[in-house]
C-alpha cells in the first residue's frame, strides 16, 4: 500500500536523563571506533575490504548485524503486526537455508578467486556489459536500502525530540557519514559487532515486558484470536496456504512461499546482496570466509522471537495500529515497535531500547554505504572512468563516493516514508535487483556453456519482468492478495524471465574458452580450502559442514510449534 505516512500524534518516547546518558556513551563509543580504525587504513583494500585480515567471529556477527537494520527491526515487527506468525518465513525458509548455501557452495567461488566485489565475479564470469549494469542495478538498490534505514532512524528521532521528519533524516545522515568516511569498512565491521549486541540489548526486555503486559502467550493468543484484523490464522504459519484455498494472512500458497520467498528471494538476497558477502570477503582466510554466514545463521534462528512477537503484541495492545486515514494519519505498522517502547519501557530500560534502535538502523545503513562505495569506486570508476590511477586516488574516491551515496540514502528516505511496511517496500526491491541476479549467479555457476551475452540479456529481461508484474499490481491488471504475495510472485517472474532469456541467448551466442573459466564455474579448477588458515581451523567445530547442516534442521524444527 503506496500512500503518504503521517505520524500520530502524541508518539513521544519520554526518556530521563539516564537514557540519555546511555545514548550519549553510545554515540561516543562509536565516533571513538571510527578515529582509532583511521589509522589502520593505509591502502583502499584496507579501507574497502578490511585488509582481508578479520577473524571469523567478527566477520560473523557483523554479517548478521548488517542485517539488523530497517529491515529486520520495524520491517519484521511491522509484518508481524501485518501477517502475523507467517513472518518468521522470512527468517527459517526465506534465510537460513540460503545462508548456509552461501557458505558451503559460493564463498569457495567468491574468496579464491579473489575478487572485490559480486559484479567482479560477474565481468570475469561473463562480460563487461554484464558487470556494468549490475554494478549499476546494485548501487541504486543499496542507496535505496540506506534510505529505509535513515526513514527508521528519523522516526526514532522525531518521536524522541519531536524534530521534523527532514531535519530527523538529515542528522541522522550526518552521524552515518562521520564514521563511514573515517574508518571504512573496519570501522563499519567494528561498530556492527557493537551494534549487534546492543540491539538484543534493547530488543530482549521489550517482548518480555511487551509478553507479560498482554497475559503472556496465552494471553496474547486470546487476544490476537479475539482481534478484528487478526484472528487465529495470525498463530500460524502455514495455515491455509492450501494451493486453490489461501486464507492465510500473507496472502500465498505454500507453493509461492517456497519458490518465491525460498529460494529466488532467499538465495538472491544472501548469495549476491553485496552488503552481506563483503563481510565474508573481509575475513582472514578461507575458512573464516565461509564460516562467517554460518555464525550467523544461528542468530538468525532466534531472532524472530524478538521482531516478530513484538509486531503481534503490539497488535493486540496498540489500539488503531495499521489503521490510517485517508490522509496517512494514525499509527502504521513500522510504528509498532516505537509505539510499545512508549507505552511499556521504564527509564533506563527505555534507553537502552532507543539506542538498540539506533544502533540497528546505523548498522544497516553502513552496510549499505560500505558496499556501495566499494561497488563504485572499484566496479564503476576504476573500471570504467579512471583506470591504472595510484591506489591513493581510489581510497580519496572511496570517502567521496561515500558522501555521495548518504545524500542518495537522505533522498530515498522520503520514499521509504510513503509504505505501509517498510518490509514489502524492501522485498519490491529484492523482487527488482536480486532475483534476476541469482538467476545468471545459478546459470554461470553450474553450466560452464551459458556465455556473456546470455548473462546480460538474462539480467535485463528478469529485471523488467520483475517491474512488469508489479505494474499489473498497480494498474489492476492483476489481482494479488497482499503487497508480499506479489512479491513474492513478482520474484518468480524475474527469476523464469532471466533463466528463459539467457538460455535463449547462450544457444545463439559463443562461449567463453574453458581456460578463461577456471575457479569461477563449477567442476573447473577447484579452489584451496585450507589458504591461509590457522591452527585449530581443521577442527570438527569449526567445520562449515557441520553447522551448515545443524543450522538447517534447527530451522525447519523451530517451524513445528507454529504449524
Amino acid at each position: 500500500m503506496l500512500h503518504t505516512v503521517v505520524p500520530a500524534e502524541g508518539l513521544r518516547l519520554n526518556m530521563g536523563g539516564a537514557d540519555y546518558l546511555i545514548l550519549a556513551t553510545y554515540f561516543a563509543v562509536v565516533l571513538f571506533i571510527g578515529f582509532a580504525v583511521r589509522r589502520s587504513i593505509h591502502n583502499s583494500e584496507d579501507f574497502f575490504l578490511s585488509g582481508r585480515s578479520l577473524p571469523a567471529w567478527i566477520t560473523g556477527l557483523a554479517f548478521i548485524s548488517a542485517n539488523l537494520g530497517a529491515t529486520e527491526i520495524f520491517g519484521m515487527a511491522a509484518n508481524g503486526a501485518k501477517y502475523g506468525i507467517s513472518t518468521v518465513h522470512y527468517y527459517w525458509i526465506g534465510a537460513v537455508p540460503a545462508m548456509i548455501f552461501l557458505a558451503l557452495v559460493m564463498m569457495p567461488f567468491y574468496y579464491g578467486s579473489k575478487v572485490r566485489s559480486v559484479p567482479e565475479y560477474l565481468r570475469r564470469r561473463f562480460n563487461s556489459p554484464t558487470h556494468l549494469f549490475n554494478a549499476g542495478t546494485f548501487a541504486v538498490s543499496a542507496v535505496a536500502q540506506a534510505g529505509v534505514n535513515l526513514f527508521a532512524f528519523s522516526v526514532i528521532l522525531e518521536a524522541l525530540l519531536g524534530w521534523p521528519k527532514y531535519v530527523s533524516i538529515l542528522a541522522a545522515g550526518a552521524f552515518v557519514l562521520v564514521y563511514i568516511t573515517l574508518g571504512g569498512l573496519s570501522s563499519a565491521i567494528y561498530n556492527e559487532v557493537l551494534q549487534f549486541f546492543v540491539i538484543l540489548a534493547g530488543l530482549i526486555p521489550l517482548t518480555f515486558v511487551g509478553l507479560k503486559a498482554a497475559g503472556g502467550w496465552d494471553g496474547l493468543t486470546g487476544k490476537i484470536q479475539g482481534n478484528k484484523n487478526a484472528g487465529e490464522g495470525f498463530l500460524h504459519a502455514w495455515q491455509g496456504t492450501a494451493i486453490g484455498h489461501v486464507t492465510n494472512p500473507i496472502g500465498s500458497n505454500w507453493l509461492v512461499i517456497a519458490m518465491g520467498l525460498g529460494f529466488v528471494l532467499s538465495f538472491g538476497y544472501w548469495t549476491t546482496n553485496f552488503a552481506e558477502v563483503q563481510r565474508a570477503l573481509s575475513a582472514q582466510n578461507m575458512s573464516a570466509a565461509r564460516r562467517t554466514p554460518i555464525i550467523g545463521a544461528f542468530p538468525k534462528l532466534v531472532i524472530p522471537f524478538f521482531t516478530v512477537i513484538p509486531g503481534l503484541i503490539a497488535l493486540a495492545m496498540i489500539p488503531g495500529l495499521g489503521q490510517t486515514d485517508t490522509e496517512g494519519k494514525g499509527l502504521t505498522y513500522n510504528d509498532a515497535i516505537p509505539a510499545l517502547m512508549e507505552r511499556y519501557l521504564p527509564s533506563g530500560v527505555l534507553g537502552v531500547a532507543v539506542t538498540g534502535l539506533l544502533a540497528a538502523f546505523m548498522a544497516g545503513m553502513a552496510a549499505n554505504i560500505s558496499s556501495f562505495n566499494t561497488v563504485f569506486t572499484y566496479d564503476i570508476w576504476q573500471d570504467y572512468v579512471k583506470k591504472d590511477r595510484p591506489d591513493g586516488y581510489y581510497l580519496r574516491v572511496g570517502r567521496i563516493v561515500t558522501v555521495i551515496g548518504v545524500l542518495g540514502g537522505i533522498g530515498t528516505a522520503f520514499i521509504a516514508s510513503r509504505f505501509n511496511s517498510i518490509m514489502d517496500y524492501l522485498q519490491l526491491l529484492f523482487s527488482f535487483f536480486n532475483a534476476p541476479l541469482f538467476a545468471t549467479f545459478i546459470l554461470g555457476l553450474f553450466w560452464k556453456r551459458m556465455t556473456g551475452w546470455g548473462g546480460f540479456w538474462g539480467l535485463v529481461a528478469g529485471t523488467l519482468g520483475a517491474a512488469a508484474a508489479w505494474g499489473a499490481g498497480q494498474l489492476g491488471w492483476v489481482h494479488y492478495l497482499s503487497d508480499s504475495d506479489g512479491n513474492f510472485k513478482g520474484a518468480i517472474v524475474a527469476f523464469v524471465a532471466d533463466v528463459v532469456v539467457s538460455v535463449l541467448v547462450t544457444l545463439a551466442s559463443r562461449p567463453k574458452p574453458v581456460t578463461e573459466l577456471q575457479g569461477l564455474v563449477y567442476g573447473l579448477g577447484k579452489h584451496d580450502m585450507s589458504a591461509g588458515a590457522v591452527v585449530g581451523d581443521e577442527a570438527w567445530y569449526r567445520s562449515p559442514v557441520v553447522f551448515g547442516l545443524l543450522a538447517l534442521a534447527l530451522s525447519f524444527a523451530l517451524y513445528i510449534p507454529f504449524i
